[in-house]
């Protein structure tokens, strides 16, 4: 089996957008002609991010295609982002070049090796990059496709680094390219929206990332700035109980429609 190499830059980012270098500017070339003839575009709040520094910008998972228009929205309002990314993706051919060589950071999810993926996240924010995050650790759950519970990941690399966390909801990829679907939904034109926030407050957590309960709780705050961010773009009240992976028998990551299929034959 091959070793996935992450090509992570641990200097200050430049160029401009800040934090792009030559092949992520390559698959911006790439992706972003396509992304504008396939979506419509309604982005708010981007006043938020910040021009440089380093910064957790977050958000909810619906689709494969989140990334996408998730990077397209940051890309074009001056920041080029670095992600936490499952390992897979970096071994296909083509693709997988071009997210190592753009600093993206492979993760091996549900394994001892995960840690790892903390470390280079911690590197890469006090070099003062932004990294992107998506909490729930994978594709929604939810059969209403609301945020479910967050891992305690990003919550523990907020309160290690005293990076802000910045609070985004996308509603829309999930018309693009449904959960766990192969097929784009290329016409007529779906409208994706991304709403930013405010930075999360989590003072009141500060100097408690080895407290799991703490840790926990801010986990949740943070979940609850991207439900009410999402709540405004779907013009719908979430769930007063948020799912909850680990109350459930579904598997943690991967293809849970898989799995609930099968169990049932």
């Amino acid at each position: 089996m091959s070793v996935v190499r992450p090509e992570i830059s641990y200097l200050p980012p430049q160029g401009d957008p800040l934090g792009v270098n030559p092949w992520f500017r390559f698959g911006a070339s790439v992706i972003k002609p396509i992304l504008n003839s396939i979506i419509k575009k309604d982005w708010k709040g981007a006043q938020h991010l910040p021009k440089s520094g380093a910064a957790i910008v977050v958000c909810n998972h619906l689709s494969y295609v989140d990334p996408l228009t998730f990077t397209h929205f940051l890309y074009n309002n001056g920041r080029a982002p670095r992600y936490l990314g499952k390992e897979s993706v970096f071994r296909i051919p083509i693709i997988g070049r071009v997210i190592r060589g753009a600093g993206q950071i492979p993760v091996s999810r549900e394994s001892k090796d995960a840690v790892k993926g903390l470390e280079h996240a911690i590197a890469v924010l006090k070099a003062g990059h932004l990294l992107g995050v998506y909490p729930e650790g994978t594709l929604t759950r939810d059969e209403n496709l609301w945020p479910m519970k967050a891992k305690t990941g990003v919550a523990r690399l907020a309160l290690i680094t005293g990076a802000p966390v910045i609070p985004c909801a996308s509603w829309g990829p999930e018309k693009v390219l449904p959960p766990y679907s192969k097929r784009l939904r290329l016409f007529p034109r779906s409208e994706v929206s991304i709403l930013m926030g405010p930075v999360v407050d989590l003072s009141t957590w500060q100097g408690k990332s080895d407290d799991l309960e703490a840790v926990e709780q801010a986990a949740d705050h943070i979940m609850d700035r991207i439900t009410e961010l999402l709540e405004t773009l779907r013009g719908q009240k979430a769930p007063a109980i948020r799912f909850d992976p680990k109350s459930s028998d579904l598997p943690r990551i991967g293809n849970f429609k898989k799995a609930k299929k099968a169990k049932s034959q």
